[in-house]
């Protein structure tokens, strides 16, 4: 290029980082400013470089900051893991250092439990409440015989309820209690008393407030510290917060917690293989310290200590769920929009869309556990 003119941009020659990239999304059937609704469009030229620098966080990070675009986010990353590109594409330095300290050290420590409230399930019930629905449930629903969000929750509550064989008059110990819609639930249709713990001063707070009139009480304290004798053990959606490190520790204060012929139930979102931290975007902007923990590392913190009695894999069901709270979220934006600024919303799509697309990818998964103490009766449940 001379200093007479610009040229004109169809004589210029692609960098070789957006050839690369380019050709990386057209394995997968994605079209750099393309026609379909998957397609990129890319408005800043620094997007293929960032891509291949930092990988997925580069590519979350350019997405907020308006570099890129695309329609259908979920479609565009469902693409990406079903050609497999996240592996060919691993970013640089950062990108190791995040998985390097996360086999060093102890990312899920007591002292870190707080943080992950702090930054995500504090930030405002203003949020919460349209994009989640009547039963302010944060994990995958049941979809089989519903079609609103929230006759799926309630399915996935009563699902729950018939696994553990719930009884009137039993005492059930919820590990991560979420804003305690199922300890709700399960107090007001099945006449059982429950103990809540989350991290979540908001949670704690609507919560105790939601279920003033029943017998529930939420802790505002980390899982570590649950005590007590317990018929039931539920834990949904706090596994992911857990760490691999911590995996056997939490079975091991499953059973302490739970009389001989009781039961353990565990919801949660899993990967196909076992790793020892979250993708770095996810964990940086959404669920700091958090990881999900594969087949073989559940079972392996659970010998000598649970036989597994049920294992469900509802993982369609997720990418449904996600879908719906995009939806709601988007209704509710316009109302939001003073509190919560653009770089938030395009944050928070992101990270909606592109859960979603990984479970329709099929490379995460939401396994139901049921678990009972080695060397006891296995239990005479109608739905077993």
């Amino acid at each position: 290029m001379t200093q007479s003119g610009p040229v004109r941009k169809n004589t210029m020659k692609p960098r070789k980082s957006e050839q690369i990239v380019r050709a990386l999304l057209q394995n997968a059937g994605i079209e750099v400013q393309g026609s379909n609704p998957w397609d990129i469009q890319v408005h800043d030229p620094r997007f293929y470089e960032r891509v291949l620098t930092d990988g997925s966080l580069g590519f979350g990070e350019s997405y907020v900051a308006g570099w890129w675009d695309c329609e259908a986010v979920d479609e565009l990353v469902r693409r990406v893991f079903r050609a497999d590109i996240h592996t060919q594409v691993t970013g640089n330095w950062k990108m190791l250092w995040h998985y390097l300290r996360a086999r060093i050290v102890n990312m899920q420590s007591p002292y870190r439990a707080f943080e992950v409230a702090e930054k995500h399930y504090d930030i405002g019930n203003d949020l919460y409440r349209p994009m989640l629905g009547e039963t302010m449930a944060y994990t995958c629903a049941y979809w089989k015989d519903a079609k609103t969000l929230d006759e799926a929750q309630y399915a996935k509550f009563d699902l729950i309820c018939r696994k553990t064989c719930l009884e009137k008059g039993m005492k059930i110990l919820e590990l991560g209690c979420g804003w305690g819609g199922f300890a709700k639930y399960a107090a007001e249709k099945y006449g059982v008393e429950v103990t809540g713990y989350t991290v979540s001063k908001e949670q704690a707070k609507f919560g105790n407030d939601w279920c003033r009139d029943l017998p529930v009480t939420i802790r505002l304290a980390d899982y570590r510290e649950a005590e007590g004798l317990y018929d039931r053990v539920i834990s949904i959606g706090i596994m992911e917060h857990v760490g691999y490190k911590n995996y056997r520790a939490y079975m091991e204060l499953a059973r302490r917690c739970m009389r001989d012929e009781g039961i353990a139930f565990v919801h949660t979102i899993g990967g196909i293989r076992s790793r020892t931290a979250i993708e770095p975007w996810i964990h940086k902007y959404i669920f700091p310290n958090a990881m999900l923990p594969s087949i073989a590392q559940i079972a392996e913190a659970c010998e000598m200590i649970f036989v597994v009695e049920d294992a469900h894999n509802i993982g369609e069901h997720y990418d449904h769920t996600l879908m719906a709270w995009y939806h709601k979220f988007e209704e509710a934006w316009p109302d939001l929009r003073d509190k919560y600024s653009d770089l938030f919303y395009r944050m928070w799509r992101f990270y909606l869309l592109s859960c979603a697309g990984a479970f329709r990818a099929r490379y995460t998964q939401l396994w139901q556990f049921v678990m009972t103490p080695v060397g006891t009766p296995q239990p005479e449940c109608r739905h077993l």
